[in-house]
């Protein structure tokens, strides 16, 4: 049975589709890769996913329905995300970061152990007491991601997370990223633009064009799919 089911989810801004009946499922443990052009739907349908835009259609988190729910509300019900621009309290410490996105998940309240646990697993040990107006970029976006794993998801939505990092830096959070997965248990949905990192990281991948399904397989098929390379991936792939 899938972890997560979209059903018909479509967007509408205006005249413009935003999404138009994307219809996919998510299986527990899955690390599930979404890609497209600029302004093909992606974050929509992260925030429509996570209560940030009410859409038609259905959203279902183990057999729940969740559409019309609040953000909280659902990142209660075991869903996080990250942001392209990391999303920090910039006058509190990394520990204090932390120990906010525990609260709110009302899962490791008041235990200080864990908190610390989860920056040590994300690669901040020793940056504890930092502020995060203080950090670099990727440090930024660790503590964005360890917030987001204090609130003991089962799904976890990454937006873009290697955008404006150094070759090696995109190379640790692909591991971190797997780590994440196995280690534990979080099921993933990967939105990224850098398409070798994310084949490479993915179990199945879905392109969006202009709010519509496009492809969805195994990343291997990707490149042989003429719509992809025709609307995406360019003529060096053809």
């Amino acid at each position: 049975m899938a972890l997560l089911e979209l059903r018909k989810v479509s967007v509408k801004f205006g005249e413009l589709h935003a999404l138009s009946d994307v219809t996919f499922e998510v299986q527990k443990g899955e690390v599930f890769g979404l890609a497209g052009p600029n302004g093909s739907g992606k974050t929509t349908l992260f925030n429509v996913i996570t209560g940030l835009v009410l859409g038609h259609g259905e959203v279902i988190l183990d057999s729940e329905k969740i559409s019309g729910l609040k953000p909280h509300q659902i990142c209660h019900k075991g869903i996080a995300r990250t942001f392209q621009i990391p999303a920090v309290f910039s006058t509190l410490t990394v520990k204090e970061n932390v120990s906010v996105g525990a609260y709110f998940g009302a899962q490791l309240r008041h235990e200080r152990e864990k908190v610390e646990e989860i920056i040590d697993f994300i690669g901040l040990k020793g940056k504890l007491d930092v502020l995060a107006a203080n950090l670099p970029l990727m440090e930024r976006k660790q503590t964005m991601l360890a917030i987001a794993l204090a609130t003991k998801p089962k799904i976890l939505l990454l937006d873009e997370p290697l955008g404006g990092l150094s070759p090696t830096e995109i190379e640790f959070c692909l591991q971190l990223f797997g780590k994440v997965n196995k280690e534990l248990n979080v099921t993933m949905i990967i939105i990224e633009h850098l398409m070798r990192e994310l084949m490479g990281v993915c179990d199945r991948l879905m392109i969006l064009h202009y709010g519509k399904q496009i492809f969805l397989g195994p990343p291997t098929k990707v490149l042989e799919d003429s719509q992809v390379k025709q609307v995406y991936l360019g003529e060096r792939h053809a």
